[in-house]
């Protein structure tokens, strides 16, 4: 498994993440054809799980000063941050690792602990990018199905994992569904996993869950070296356009992470902005409070129309339209409101990221014409 294994220290090792990079497909999680769409200014975005106010003003001021580092390669903007993030965890810099979006992180575990005759165990549907990675890899993908309220099955998963098992995913709320696994079910399930597997939690949505049995399993990796959790900038922090996340772990396991990283991986600017955002709690608790109550005003416009939908603890909402939903994805294209994609597993079931309360007003208007509630209603 070591001979796999690439690192900047040796140069056939360079020459091997080369290869990896051209073989890459020309979308990593490209599954939607929709973002080349052409967009207006008055495009509505409930597509990508975005955060529609933005990020932290004192983000957008750190970006308006940031001429004076424009110059200078960002080792010390990222040992600044890393230091920062640590002490959020009471953990060392050690224990952090960068990535351009969490994104890379999930590619970074899956070149360190993955291979050809290696597999990756992972629930279906979910975020599809560590089946991407794996597949440039050679490992075999081992799809997990969700249980019947559309939740991770971790018995089963963890009955899935074997000696060949180099990863298991959690994405913890779940994308595309906006359900949750509970702390008390993870620590089982942490318990039941291999030793040998790396298990890698996504806590992408970690901040709009208000669930009391969900919590962040991040300090659990001083406890279990095996236990990895990524998180990203891209969603409360409003930063997707700029891609930064970062992996939580063990030393050793950030260690092996963080060879598989682009040197230099992170924006002088970004890496500012990402510190300034840490410093902003008001704005995040601002963007978790609208965002989430916009969410429950939706949910009860569902609720009065007689629709189901799978109740989430994200910033998106999967409404079960009792057809293929492509046909109405491209009847809202044509209201210039985009919506989420068809995912094949669930094709009757439509995902709609929370927008502004005013947007959602409009896709509410929208639905009710493109699909009726009557229809639901008598059903």
């Amino acid at each position: 498994m070591s001979d796999f294994l690439f690192s900047r220290r040796h140069f056939s090792r360079t020459l091997g993440s080369l290869a990896v990079a051209f073989a890459a497909p020309r979308s990593p999680i490209g599954l939607d054809d929709r973002r080349d769409l052409p967009v207006s200014e008055k495009t509505i975005h409930l597509n990508f799980n975005e955060n529609p106010y933005g990020p932290s003003p004192k983000a957008l001021r750190a970006l308006d000063s940031c001429g004076p580092v424009a110059s200078r390669y960002p080792h010390a903007a990222n040992v600044q941050l890393s230091e920062t993030l640590a002490k959020t965890y009471n953990m060392s810099r050690e224990n952090i690792a960068l990535g351009c979006g969490s994104t890379e992180i999930l590619r970074c575990v899956d070149m360190a602990f993955l291979g050809l005759g290696k597999n990756v165990v992972a629930a279906h549907p979910t975020f599809e990018a560590v089946l991407e990675y794996a597949r440039i890899t050679q490992a075999d993908a081992v799809k997990v199905p969700l249980t019947a309220d559309h939740r991770h099955d971790l018995p089963k998963m963890a009955a899935a994992c074997t000696s060949k098992t180099g990863v298991v995913y959690i994405c913890n709320p779940n994308n595309p569904t906006g359900t949750i696994v509970t702390r008390d079910e993870l620590s089982t399930f942490v318990q039941a996993v291999p030793s040998s597997t790396l298990i890698l939690v996504d806590e992408a949505y970690f901040d709009f869950a208000d669930d009391p049995r969900y919590g962040s399993v991040a300090e659990w990796t001083l406890k279990y070296p095996n236990l990895v959790v990524a998180r990203t900038f891209s969603k409360i922090y409003g930063m997707a356009g700029m891609r930064l996340g970062y992996a939580v772990g063990a030393k050793e396991t950030i260690a092996r992470i963080s060879e598989q990283a682009i040197q230099d991986n992170g924006n002088a600017a970004v890496l500012a902005a990402g510190l300034a955002s840490l410093g902003d709690t008001e704005h995040v608790m601002s963007c978790r409070d609208k965002m989430n109550g916009t969410r429950s005003w939706l949910c009860g416009e569902l609720s009065k129309d007689g629709r189901s939908f799978i109740p989430s603890q994200t910033n998106f909402v999967m409404i079960d339209m009792r057809t293929d939903v492509q046909p109405i994805i491209d009847q809202f294209a044509a209201r210039d409101i985009l919506v989420g994609r068809r995912f094949p597993s669930m094709n009757n079931f439509l995902r709609i990221t929370v927008g502004t309360q005013q947007e959602m007003e409009t896709f509410v208007t929208a639905l009710r014409e493109i699909a009726p509630a009557r229809a639901f209603k008598a059903a």
